[in-house]
């Protein structure tokens, strides 16, 4: 089922299709149809990360001790909260790891409430969204496990407590770090493609309360799927660096 373009991917289509198909070149990879090579997934983490960086740039020089404003109000809410979680889930070391909870979670959040503007798309609600983040995360936290313990002590902890049931430990836990990126995909692709078509469905069918609910439920299930992204990441880095590895 080919996908419905947006009004805005229509626009790079129409206006930036070699430079979308001169990048998956550089990729090794060609679109389906050349002459529209931009996803409305695509589109939409661009138009995310465009927001972020002219908000952090508006919020920047306008930082005060004095007179904080209500922008840097909002984001001293949220790098408080992020910083007090990462102490709490990964311990005196947590803050060090803030930028990279603080970037999942701010990026994921953005992601999931542009899809409450009309005209618009959640871009976690395709899969490869969650999947690339994912993958960061998977990352991440092995580099920083083998880059705290070393190699060898890191992999220990595949190999279990009792050296003699290490043949059953390591494929078991080899599994399970494997699955996590896979669980991290999958729960936030699902709910985030849920909100968006249950909210479309009832869209569709009426333009009073009905809406307006579900659109708040959406809002809420963006929050929360972005919290509990960035708090499975800390709770992944707290396994990967603890000392007993």
């Amino acid at each position: 089922m080919k996908e419905h373009e947006i009004w805005l991917t229509r626009q790079f289509n129409d206006h930036l299709a070699g430079l979308g198909n001169s990048i998956l070149s550089l990729l090794h990879l060609q679109a389906n149809d050349p002459a529209r090579p931009w996803a409305n997934f695509i589109v939409m983490q661009l138009l995310v990360a465009l927001i972020i960086v002219v908000l952090f740039a508006i919020l920047r020089p306008r930082l005060s001790v004095d007179r904080p404003g209500k922008l840097q109000h909002i984001f001293e809410v949220i790098y408080h909260f992020l910083h007090d979680q990462s102490t709490e889930h990964v311990g005196h070391d947590g803050p060090r790891f803030l930028s990279l909870f603080g970037t999942l979670f701010i990026f994921i959040l953005f992601c999931n409430l542009i899809g409450v503007i009309p005209g618009l798309q959640s871009p976690t609600q395709v899969a490869y969204v969650p999947a690339g983040c994912a993958l960061v995360a998977f990352l991440f936290y092995n580099y920083m496990g083998i880059r705290q313990n070393g190699i060898g002590r890191y992999a220990k902890h595949f190999a279990g407590p009792i050296w003699w049931m290490a043949p059953l430990m390591i494929p078991i836990e080899i599994v399970s770090h494997l699955a996590r990126p896979l669980s991290l995909t999958i729960r936030l692709f699902a709910n985030m493609y849920a909100g968006e078509q249950v909210t479309l469905v009832f869209l569709s069918l009426t333009y009073l309360v009905a809406p307006a609910l579900f659109m708040g439920l959406h809002v809420f299930v963006s929050v929360l799927q972005a919290y509990i992204f960035a708090l499975l990441t800390m709770m992944y880095v707290a396994g990967a660096v603890a000392h007993e590895h």
